[in-house]
C-alpha cells in the first residue's frame, strides 16, 4: 500500500524548457547577441542533459556543470560570449522562475490529502525551495529532499538511502521501498532510481519520445491528471 509519494520538480510540477526557452530568448537579446530561434533550444537540451547525466553518475560535480554549460552551448551556436557570465544570468533568473506545468497544482492538491508528499530533486536547494514558494506549491509537502542539502545525487541509492532513514526516525518506522511511488520525467534520474530502490514508479512526458516504451516504469503518462487515476 503507498504510503508516500516522492515528486520531483523540473518538468514535472515546473516547467524548465519554458524558462530556458524564455531565458535564452530574453538574455540573448539582452546581451546582444544573436536573436534566439527555436532550433537553438534542442543544442541547449543535448548538452545540458549529457552534463546532468554526468552529475547523476558521480563523474561531474554541480559546480563544475555550471562552469563549462555556456561555454559549450556558446561554441556550438558560434556565439562569442563568455559562457560563465550567462550562466551567472541564468542561474539568477532560475532562482525565481516558477512556470508550472498543466495541473501540478491540481495534482498537488489531490494527493496532499492521502499521502505523505516529498520534493525529490536535484539541485540547489535554496534554489529549488524559492521556485517551489514562487509557485505556491511549497506548502503541499511534508518533506523536501533536494540533492544539495541530502548530499547525494538521485538515482543513486545512497540519494534514497538517506531520504528512507528520515522518513523512518520521523514518521514511518517500518517504510518499505513499496511503499512509495516515485514521479518524474527523467528516465535516467527519477525511473531508473525508483526502479532500483524498489519503488513504484510513474514517468511523466507530455512529448511523446520513442523510450517512454523501454523506461521500465509501471505508469507512463502524458498528462499530469491522469496520475490521479492511478493513486
Amino acid at each position: 500500500m503507498i504510503k508516500v509519494v516522492f515528486i520531483d520538480i523540473d518538468n514535472t510540477l515546473l516547467s524548465f524548457t519554458g524558462y530556458v526557452k524564455e531565458t535564452m530568448r530574453e538574455g540573448f537579446s539582452y546581451f546582444g547577441l544573436k536573436p534566439y530561434k527555436e532550433d537553438m533550444f534542442p543544442v541547449f537540451e543535448r548538452i545540458n542533459n549529457s552534463l546532468w547525466r554526468q552529475l547523476e553518475q558521480g563523474s561531474l560535480t554541480f559546480e563544475e556543470l555550471v562552469k563549462c554549460r555556456w561555454d559549450l552551448i556558446f561554441k556550438e551556436l558560434d556565439i562569442e560570449f563568455d559562457g560563465k557570465v550567462f550562466e551567472e544570468y541564468f542561474l539568477e533568473r532560475l532562482f525565481y522562475s516558477a512556470v508550472p506545468e498543466e495541473g501540478a497544482e491540481d495534482l498537488l492538491e489531490y494527493l496532499s490529502r492521502k499521502y505523505t508528499l516529498c520534493v525529490a530533486s536535484n539541485g540547489p536547494y535554496e534554489q529549488q525551495m524559492n521556485r517551489l514558494r514562487v509557485g505556491k506549491m511549497a506548502d503541499y509537502f511534508d518533506y523536501f529532499f533536494i540533492s544539495s542539502q541530502i548530499g547525494a545525487q538521485k538515482p543513486s541509492g545512497e540519494f534514497f538511502d538517506r531520504c528512507f532513514s528520515i522518513l523512518r526516525e520521523d514518521r514511518f518506522p517500518g517504510l518499505a521501498s513499496e511503499d512509495v511511488m516515485i514521479i518524474g520525467d527523467s528516465i535516467s534520474s527519477d525511473i531508473s532510481g525508483g526502479i532500483n530502490y524498489g519503488m513504484h514508479t510513474c514517468l511523466y512526458q507530455k512529448d511523446i519520445m520513442p523510450e517512454r516504451n523501454n523506461s521500465g516504469a509501471d505508469h507512463v503518462v502524458v498528462s499530469l491528471s491522469e496520475i490521479k487515476r492511478i493513486l
